[in-house]
């Protein structure tokens, strides 16, 4: 006899409790081999394929397109062999079907015919099992290969109906981009709103939009965050980092990597800094919690709005090594492939508003984290400069921290350093 083993959303790590589902990879009457992706769900963090632990026959699915699934509440059910060779009930035996099941011996023609379609009974208030005798399993045919990498692609083609055998990439290889979908939404369907009350349309928050509303309104009320700003002349930050570029074969090194290194310099002489609060179980602070390694956090606009990949162990990089690992999450964000380790752990956050060509800003903390940098645009403006006006390179720096950690004189200092590494950049040579 079979046994119907029921498959759970598990633990995806870092805190998470749930996650939506997206798209269904099977249906029911599939076979699918041990570890086979069922599910494409979309947790606070990223975009996760969910492998199913048991091979068998999917005899049943939970959860709707855009539900929410609760880690430990059933994904789907799958009819296994108890053993191999075992009979199945509706596939027969691996000697009478020359097809075992996939997950106990090799399916016919490789990856390409893993998921197969066999007919099923669904039962009610129980599991669903094999029912059907002895039916017919084919391959499905082979598909088109699709030019796209995002999961963020393919889900904004799948709620509007676009057909991306269709489209025509316009990044590198024929890459299907954001973009090329949107231009092929427009004559294919006009999106409705979510909800409309009255004269007002009421978007739910769901996934990374409610995580990080949640997340900032606990750090907006649990942490008392001061924000102090200074002007500093980034013109020998520019001259340095040009003469870095000269390199011919060398990899350039970004604006964001020197700030990382600041960072990462600033906090050695400030350790404090670089820390979070404990809190008992009444929510009352109780300990400060000072982290040896420098879990450098930066935020990155993606498709999935903003998002704060994590550089680890940052005080162990030099600055061209800062510069390759912020330059491969920040790709990763705009793919939409961050993993959830990726997107957590951080203990500092470094904020380049200047993108957005703003000059400051009063950010509210990356809870639990207790500092945060901010740096705003590098333009042209007068300047008193080795006691003459000038037109020189400014840019504003803001630091906002957790007053719980530290006074104003530690926070003063912090700032200071940086923006004197800034404006002389030599000094970082001190820290190397």
């Amino acid at each position: 006899m079979p046994i119907v083993r029921e498959f759970t959303l598990p633990d995806l790590g870092e805190g998470l409790t749930g996650a939506e589902v997206v798209r269904w990879l099977v249906e029911v009457g599939d076979v699918i081999a041990v570890d086979q992706p069922v599910v494409e769900v979309e947790t606070a963090k990223a975009m996760v394929e969910v492998p199913c632990p048991y091979g068998g026959v999917v005899t049943a699915r939970y959860g709707e397109v855009g539900e929410e699934r609760a880690v430990g509440q059933p994904l789907v059910t799958v009819a296994v062999s108890p053993e191999p060779g075992t009979d199945v009930p509706g596939l027969g035996g691996a000697a009478e079907n020359e097809r075992p099941l996939v997950g106990f011996g090799v399916a016919e023609g490789g990856k390409g015919s893993r998921r197969r379609r066999v007919g099923v009974g669904v039962g009610g208030g129980s599991a669903p099992v094999v029912t059907q005798p002895a039916p017919v399993v084919e391959p499905l045919p082979v598909r088109t290969a699709i030019a796209v990498i995002s999961p963020l692609v393919r889900k904004l083609a799948r709620e509007h109906g676009v057909d991306l055998t269709a489209v025509a990439g316009s990044g590198p290889d024929g890459l299907i981009m954001r973009a090329d979908v949107q231009r092929a939404i427009q004559p294919v369907a006009t999106p409705a709103p979510a909800t409309v009350s009255a004269d007002a349309e009421v978007v739910p928050l769901r996934g990374l939009r409610r995580t990080v509303a949640e997340k900032l309104t606990r750090s907006h009320h649990e942490i008392p965050a001061v924000t102090v700003w200074v002007d500093a002349d980034a013109t020998e930050l520019l001259a340095v980092r040009a003469q870095m570029n000269q390199a011919p074969d060398a990899p350039k090194v970004s604006l964001l990597a020197l700030f990382a290194r600041i960072c990462v310099a600033a906090l050695a002489r400030h350790p404090e800094l670089n820390s979070s609060v404990d809190l008992d179980a009444n929510g009352t602070p109780v300990a400060l919690r000072r982290h040896t390694a420098v879990h450098l956090g930066f935020a990155a606009q993606s498709e999935r709005g903003l998002v704060v990949p994590v550089v680890r162990d940052a005080q162990q990089l030099t600055t061209e090594q800062l510069g390759a690992e912020l330059g491969r999450l920040t790709a990763s964000a705009r793919a939409g492939s961050l993993t959830p380790a990726e997107l957590t752990g951080g203990t500092f956050t470094l904020n380049n508003y200047g993108v957005f060509g703003v000059d400051g800003s009063t950010p509210i903390l990356n809870h639990p984290e207790a500092a945060m940098l901010g740096v705003g645009r590098i333009t042209a403006k007068p300047w008193v400069h080795e006691g003459e006006l000038a037109v020189r390179q400014v840019t504003q720096l803001s630091f906002t921290f957790d007053h719980r950690v530290c006074d104003g004189g530690t926070a003063g200092g912090f700032l200071r350093f940086v923006a004197d590494c800034v404006e002389r950049p030599g000094m970082l040579l001190r820290q190397l």
